[in-house]
């Protein structure tokens, strides 16, 4: 939709993986849309996954006790955070959607992208106490994950030996995103693209392509715990 602003996070170390090939689609697709585009690519970016004082860039207000979280928003506040971290946040700070690419590890995110997330998304940027879920200081901005995984589609079912594929988007959607005010599109998840034929990934990629046509006009999810585990 012209425009508007596309932030994509993407986790992927090989440009030719089936993730760069989903990101390179959302890039071409939406800018053809007129949309702005960024691509945060943490792998070539060699972003720092590890929160550690480092992050802070002047005085401690508590050197004598290292917190994390109350030196980042202490930091954030006096903009004394280290400049990587603030160019993330200026890139979420002007986004109207945020688009998350990776594989899945371990039913989560890869470290890098973790990292993304622990150090980007601080107290005072991203949420407040109070200033969280439906009063997340991120609110008015859409979020979506696309996501590949290893296992295939009938291994994330309720009754497959995964489980329902939401258990896994609880921390992330919910705990995360929802937490600091985003609304969350319906996950795009592409099941297991190493074990499908070119044939099937080159569909799976033309879907991912299909469904940015109509980004803008889907509805978020109702996002709560009956959404993930029923009522």
């Amino acid at each position: 939709m012209a425009g508007k602003k596309v932030l994509i996070v993407y986790a992927h170390q090989e440009p030719r993986s089936f993730n760069g090939s989903l990101k390179d689609v959302a890039v071409a697709e939406l800018s053809r849309q007129g949309c702005t585009v960024t691509v945060s690519d943490l792998y070539a970016m060699d972003f720092e996954p590890r929160a550690t004082r480092k992050d802070i860039t002047g005085a401690l207000s508590s050197p004598e006790f290292f917190s994390y979280s109350v030196e980042a928003y202490e930091a954030f506040k006096k903009r004394s955070l280290t400049s990587d971290i603030i160019a993330e946040q200026k890139k979420v700070q002007e986004a109207d959607l945020v688009m998350f690419q990776f594989p899945l590890y371990w039913f989560s995110v890869p470290a890098i992208l973790k990292g993304w997330m622990d150090r980007v998304l601080c107290q005072g940027f991203a949420f407040d106490i109070p200033g969280f879920y439906d009063d997340g200081l991120l609110k008015g901005k859409l979020a979506i994950l696309s996501l590949t995984t290893g296992g295939t589609a009938d291994m994330y079912w309720k009754t497959g030996v995964s489980g329902d594929f939401r258990y896994f988007l609880w921390p992330l959607q919910h705990g995360t995103l929802h937490f600091c005010g985003f609304k969350v599109l319906a996950p795009h998840i592409s099941f297991a693209p190493e074990f499908a034929s070119e044939e099937e990934r080159r569909g799976m990629v033309a879907s991912w392509a299909q469904r940015l046509k109509t980004i803008w006009k889907e509805e978020p999810i109702p996002c709560s715990p009956p959404w993930y585990f029923g009522q």
